[in-house]
């Protein structure tokens, strides 16, 4: 009887079906703290579904925008040449070889510091030594033969950048002479091209910010902030305007016309605004 007493005491005031039909609950007079925690336990669970990892983040919901590109473009004048060249030699003699490479390039040397170039504008790309063979077969051997070892190649590359452009001409003239093979890639470049990047870039960035201003103004919307950006660039060399004059390779008595142009420093961006 006193269980039953303590039981309906802890169940007083309760209406829920375990008090009817027990006599007792867990809450008994604390039901309504009870049903507090539990309103406190489903607003944290929806809060974290609307907010929070369990659902979505607001900041991912998808926002209007748009995109612009702009372009910006800087002429300028090469003030450094950049020529590849290569020295070869070859002799049964692998050490005989390299000797006469290893000569080739002292006198190449010599003659470059001569015509002003710094030794660190003289730089080696490639050496290289491989063995040559020549195949050989007799009437003995007509359905077959034997490859022999006919010589070693040695060769020497070199990239040259040469900074005065008034002494392209002889520079490569002198080149020619020094049994110089391969001569190659001759371009004409801006040597500290940095703060022309830059400038090529603040202009496309006004390029494109004028063509955004003029986009949302026709949309009738407005421009709120800078979501996205993306920059290239492309350095093509034009030549035709400004001319050296070498003799060619060989010696040959006539000289040979070498432009050395004006370059076009270009970037190309693109910018993505938030618009409301």
């Amino acid at each position: 009887m006193e269980i039953n007493n303590q039981n309906t005491n802890a169940g007083e005031g309760c209406n829920c079906a375990m008090c009817q039909k027990w006599g007792w609950c867990p809450a008994g007079k604390g039901h309504k703290i009870f049903g507090i925690i539990v309103l406190i336990l489903v607003l944290i669970f929806v809060g974290r579904m609307l907010f929070g990892e369990c659902g979505y983040n607001r900041s991912d919901i998808q926002k209007d925008t748009i995109t612009v590109s702009g372009k910006g473009e800087v002429v300028v004048k090469p003030d450094m040449a950049t020529i590849s060249f290569s020295t070869t030699a070859e002799d049964i003699d692998v050490s005989k070889a390299s000797d006469v490479v290893n000569q080739n390039m002292a006198d190449i040397v010599s003659s470059l510091k001569a015509d002003g170039v710094d030794e660190k504008d003289i730089k080696t790309t490639n050496y290289s030594i491989y063995p040559r063979y020549d195949y050989l077969r007799t009437q003995l051997d007509y359905y077959g033969g034997k490859q022999v070892l006919a010589a070693y190649v040695v060769t020497q590359s070199i990239e040259l950048k040469i900074r005065d452009l008034s002494k392209a001409g002889k520079i490569i003239s002198d080149l020619g002479a020094l049994k110089v093979t391969d001569m190659s890639g001759l371009s004409f470049t801006v040597d500290n091209d940095d703060a022309i990047k830059l400038q090529a870039r603040d202009l496309a960035v006004q390029d494109a910010k004028a063509q955004a201003k003029n986009l949302a103004k026709s949309l009738g919307v407005r421009l709120v902030k800078i979501t996205a950006f993306s920059e290239s660039r492309d350095y093509p060399v034009y030549y035709g305007l400004e001319s050296s004059k070498a003799v060619g390779m060989g010696g040959a008595p006539d000289a040979a016309v070498i432009p050395t142009g004006q370059n076009t420093i270009t970037s190309n961006i693109s910018i993505t605004y938030e618009i409301k």
